[in-house]
């Protein structure tokens, strides 16, 4: 089975869910960046929705005017079930890019 590098890339999210990645037959996400593209300091929240559950990988966390944060370091990995939704939300209007690398269908 080949396996594919992808990315997801989404722009100015705001203060409504939005999903960066719909899995398939588990997915590996390898990276994920968070970008404040406002003017002001702003809260993120990015988690799996999952079964009517939400899973966070950060929740709350300040991202400071025109900076950046990287979720998913040093190798770590996190795998997406078929259906699994990775969903990102800023607490200010279209103020948040995200920049998702993964690896399609690690498995069937």
């Amino acid at each position: 089975m080949a396996q594919d590098f992808r990315n997801s890339l989404v722009r100015q999210i705001g203060t409504g869910d939005t999903t960066i990645l719909t899995a398939g037959d588990y997915d590996a996400v390898i990276g994920i960046r968070c970008c404040n593209v406002a003017a002001t300091t702003i809260l993120v929240d990015v988690k799996i929705a999952k079964g009517g559950n939400d899973y966070f990988i950060a929740k709350g966390v300040n991202i400071p005017p025109n900076s950046a944060i990287e979720l998913i370091q040093g190798g770590a990995k996190i795998v997406l079930a078929s259906g699994d939704v990775l969903e990102a939300v800023s607490d200010t209007a279209s103020s948040l890019d995200v920049v998702m690398s993964y690896i399609d269908t690690i498995s069937s």
